[in-house]
């Protein structure tokens, strides 16, 4: 072996070649013991920056290309490709293409539309909220999705505060046209979507579909000068008030539409939404999404928990759009044989509680779980891309560059933020919880809503940091780790959310004012154990020589609110607490919740077996604790 290596000699290697080995090694393991998320972090970063990147490439070739544009191109691309799947039916993107043309073309002709005006749809989920959709935004008009759930009073509100000069209204939904019609403004016209109708003085669209044209009209209708520029109306909650008309630019829709992809979803994936199209998660990342891929949506009526998985394996689902609730329905089911024998590799959503989720992988197996968090209305989105149970996204020092946010201290017995003697807000430590706030500049602009100035005014924070400087108010208190992993915490303001919708305290009190025994309503949110969000409940004061009705509170809450809307515990008191500033006061009542055994006012409960408010004892009490009552 001596005499071949004297032979043979091996080449010694060079003396820098085992320093640098060791360097590479070093910083691999200071990679992995402080930068864990570094890889995954700059993935991310470059595919934002990639599409951000795209965007203002067309911009500066003079090109503005939007979604509609994207699907446009697709339908002569791959015409028989299917788009949309529903209650078993395949309709290409050449069917859809088509059928929409039919709605542009029959507007173009009956309905002396303008590009610009505004036209509000009221639909439940099916194709033809979609083929409305994409023939009105041909023409080039702003399109306002109305919010099915809600009633009367506060419907009229929502279609005044859009403006629209049409309202177009689903065929399943003519009860709720029914209540608003001798109230709603003459100068708006209304379309139904049947071949006939009963109503005086309004059009019907499914008999004029039949003759229309399925011709393209002019490109110069829908095309967009401007990517700022607005093109829907997606209604809103936020943090005060009734609901507000939250204005959507091409380019909040360009933004939502990357979502499923930034997740990492393809042509290839089958996507299946649940949610209301109403919703931007429906909408924008459900439907935009899988335009931006060129995929396909299995889109549902309605979610239902006991068909959602034979829905998955039945059409080879691989992405899903969920709420936090919706996980929780399917977890609350009965287990079956073969739960795992699916194809869905990605589920995108908020909301999900920790135990909740750990359980979902359990139970339906390693499905990636992609939380995120974004306002519709917002100018800041987060995104949870390694994973990390519980958080609703990641920052860096990239990320901040791009997008400037900022958690600061707030007061929750004032409900505002903290300033200091200088007038200055103050900027909360990791691990504690601050309301989110971000910059509004040129790259990252808040649009505001339709109509009242004062509304977009309100949700702008201006001198937080310094004179001159701007910020979004979100209204959501978050907490940062020392990872740099985001939580959501909780909400500001006089909003709740429950059953994955937000519910404005001030328009659940109005409509119990309007009872002629109610002198005050004080209405919030409470917790429920093993519940997503906050229940509403309701403080009272009774006038004077009267006693509460509880048959007239139920039928008035459910003849005026949504479902989710209506108070689930009522509490009698005597005098209504108020702030230093004579506010109504909740923050005690939060937390003093609807425990019997603590609390000496009576309470009563809406229970929807009985449809009926019923005394809150304590045996109903821990029927809810346990999860025997449903809510």
């Amino acid at each position: 072996m001596n005499d071949w290596d004297e032979l043979y000699p091996l080449p010694m290697l060079p003396s820098w070649v085992p320093g640098t080995a060791a360097v590479i090694v070093s910083l691999h393991l200071i990679q992995k013991l402080f930068f864990p998320y570094f890889w995954a972090d700059l993935r991310y970063l470059l595919k934002v920056l990639m599409y951000g990147l795209r965007v203002e490439m067309y911009r500066l070739q003079g090109r503005i290309v939007t979604i509609l544009d994207r699907f446009v191109k697709l339908a002569e691309k791959q015409p028989h490709k299917p788009f949309l799947i529903y209650e078993g039916k395949v309709h290409t993107y050449r069917d859809v293409d088509r059928r929409s043309n039919r709605i542009a073309q029959i507007f173009l002709h009956h309905g002396a539309l303008k590009k610009g005006d505004t036209v509000a749809l009221l639909m439940g989920n099916e194709p033809d909220f979609i083929h409305v959709w994409f023939g009105l935004a041909k023409l080039g008009c702003v399109v306002a999705f109305l919010n099915f759930n809600v009633r009367s009073r506060s419907l009229l509100h929502c279609v005044s505060s859009c403006e629209p000069k049409i309202l177009v209204v689903g065929s399943d939904l003519l009860g709720t046209l029914g209540e608003i019609l001798p109230n709603l403004q003459k100068d708006v016209s209304v379309w139904i979507m049947t071949k006939d109708s009963t109503f005086p003085s309004v059009h019907t669209l499914l008999d004029k579909m039949e003759t229309a044209s399925e011709d393209p009209v002019p490109v110069n209708r829908r095309s967009a000068n401007n990517l700022k520029s607005s093109v829907l109306y997606i209604f809103t909650s936020g943090t005060t008030g009734l609901p507000k008309a939250a204005v959507i630019s091409h380019m909040q829709i360009l933004k939502g539409a990357a979502g499923l992809w930034a997740f990492g979803a393809t042509a290839e994936d089958i996507i299946y939404i649940t949610l209301p199209l109403y919703h931007s998660a429906a909408s924008l990342l459900g439907i935009g999404g899988c335009i931006e891929l060129g995929a396909t949506c299995v889109l549902k009526k309605k979610f239902s928990a006991s068909q959602f998985w034979s829905d998955c394996k039945k059409y080879n689902v691989t992405v899903i759009q969920y709420i936090g609730e919706l996980c929780r329905y399917l977890c609350s089911q009965p287990v079956k044989e073969g739960e795992k024998n699916h194809k869905v590799r990605l589920a995108v959503g908020n909301g999900v509680r920790n135990d909740v989720w750990r359980e979902f992988l359990g139970r339906f197996g390693p499905v990636k779980i992609c939380e995120f968090y974004g306002a519709t209305e917002g100018n800041i989105c987060f995104m949870n891309h390694t994973g990390k149970i519980g958080s609703v996204g990641r920052t860096n020092f990239f990320y901040k560059l791009f997008f400037p946010f900022d958690l600061i201290k707030y007061d929750f017995q004032k409900d505002e933020p903290i300033r200091n003697k200088h007038g200055w807000c103050e900027k909360v430590k990791k691990g504690e919880a601050g309301l989110l706030i971000s910059k509004v500049n040129a790259k990252n602009p808040f649009f505001g809503y339709a109509g009242n100035k004062r509304h977009t005014e309100k949700k702008l924070l201006c001198e937080v940091f310094k004179k001159g400087d701007l910020y979004f108010n979100t209204g959501d208190l978050m907490v940062q780790d020392c990872e740099n992993f985001l939580y959501f915490w909780d909400r500001t303001g006089d909003t709740f959310r429950w059953k994955g919708e937000n519910v404005a305290t001030t328009e659940v009190s109005d409509v119990i004012v309007m009872l002629d025994f109610i002198q005050e309503a004080n209405v919030y949110g409470v917790s429920v154990p093993d519940h997503e969000g906050k229940a509403g409940m309701a403080s009272l004061i009774l006038k004077q020589n009267t006693s509460l009705d509880l048959e007239q509170m139920y039928k008035q809450v459910v003849t005026y609110l949504p479902s989710y809307a209506c108070p689930l515990f009522l509490r009698v008191q005597e005098k209504m607490e108020v702030t230093g500033t004579f506010k109504q006061q909740k923050f005690q009542l939060v937390h003093q919740g609807f425990n019997p055994s603590t609390i000496t006012d009576p309470l009563y409960f809406l229970d929807n077996s009985k449809k009926a408010y019923v005394l809150l004892t304590k045996e109903v009490h821990e029927l809810i604790l346990s999860g025997k009552m449903k809510l």
